[in-house]
């Protein structure tokens, strides 16, 4: 029984050696169990970058991310910003040089080269130039520009509004409106294609139209003058023998004359044939001048090509009568 008693109290014994930290040392001096655990001198093993990433992302924010996200978009936009800003600094920062005594004395020479195509010469001072200037390319003027004597184009292209006090051009051709202010002198052929319109008063010294169309009323304070070709004619038989039938005037207007001869009978004493025929059948005016050819009951046929001056009654021999027409459309 004492024994037993013993024996039970080893591991109470063992148990508490281990409570107070005591440990067995072993013959190099290490304790059991160091070789189960790894030396701190020993690398570490390596964890994997995007293991690493992933778990910073795992401790972050969704709101830091999109603030992070924010910085590099505004980054990108200032970098691209402050780029072009030193490209067109770059454009616009033309290098300035002064022009030195020895290039000024070679201007005074003839044929001279001076700085390179790269570089821009300017001029604060007014500048006179006694020979003639020629540019082979673009000339741009800033503010206005004046000229004392004429001007001679080849070709002329304006954008915007233009004023000139005078302008001579061998020819003018302006696509687009045109607007004249002013008084318009021409002193050869105006060609108008298209319609003319006028909206004050028209004054011409002569006016050649080949076909008129007057909507409103037509005045005119002098007389018609009716042009035009002499018409022909036919003489009638109402002329009778020797009787002679003459005409003048033209077309619109004009005046027949009659002489009969023996015989004269009833009929009609000439037919007036038109220079130029008319569309359609005209109207036609005939006036007896006279009292001796009112007394002679006189008549008309007309056609779009001629008329004719007839009467009803036998005219009496070796009489001379007269007739005035006119001719409307």
């Amino acid at each position: 029984m004492e024994q037993t008693t013993d024996q039970n109290d080893k591991p109470d014994e063992q148990d508490s050696l281990d409570g107070q930290g005591t440990e067995a040392v072993t013959s190099n001096g290490q304790t059991p169990g160091d070789h189960d655990q790894p030396s701190s001198k020993e690398p570490s093993k390596k964890v994997p970058i995007r293991k690493r990433i992933s778990n910073i992302l795992g401790h972050m924010n969704i709101y830091l991310l999109l603030l992070i996200l924010l910085l590099l978009i505004a980054g990108v936009i200032a970098f691209v910003s402050y780029r072009k800003n030193q490209e067109s600094a770059v454009k616009v920062n033309v290098g300035t040089e002064p022009l030195s005594q020895e290039a000024l004395d070679q201007l005074k020479q003839s044929d001279v080269l001076v700085g390179e195509p790269t570089q821009t010469l300017t001029v604060e001072a007014n500048a006179i130039f006694s020979g003639k200037v020629l540019i082979k390319d673009d000339l741009e003027v800033a503010g206005k520009l004046k000229l004392g004597g004429p001007l001679d184009l080849s070709d002329i292209a304006t954008s915007g509004a233009s004023s000139f006090d005078q302008l001579q051009a061998s020819s003018l051709q302006i696509t687009g409106n045109g607007t004249i202010q002013g008084q318009l002198t021409v002193q050869k052929s105006l060609s108008v294609s298209g319609s003319l319109s006028v909206g004050g008063l028209l004054s011409a010294a002569q006016l050649n139209i080949q076909n008129l169309q007057v909507s409103g009323d037509l005045q005119l304070n002098r007389h018609i003058d009716a042009g035009g070709g002499t018409p022909g004619k036919v003489n009638g038989s109402a002329l009778g023998a020797g009787g002679t039938a003459s005409i003048s005037g033209s077309d619109t207007a004009g005046t027949v004359r009659v002489n009969t001869g023996g015989g004269a009978g009833t009929g009609c004493f000439a037919t007036i044939i038109f220079t130029n025929s008319f569309n359609e059948t005209p109207h036609v005016v005939v006036t007896p001048v006279g009292s001796s050819a009112g007394s002679l009951a006189y008549y008309v046929n007309r056609s779009s090509a001629n008329f004719s001056i007839c009467t009803a009654n036998t005219p009496p021999s070796g009489k001379s009568f007269a007739f005035d027409y006119i001719v409307i459309d």
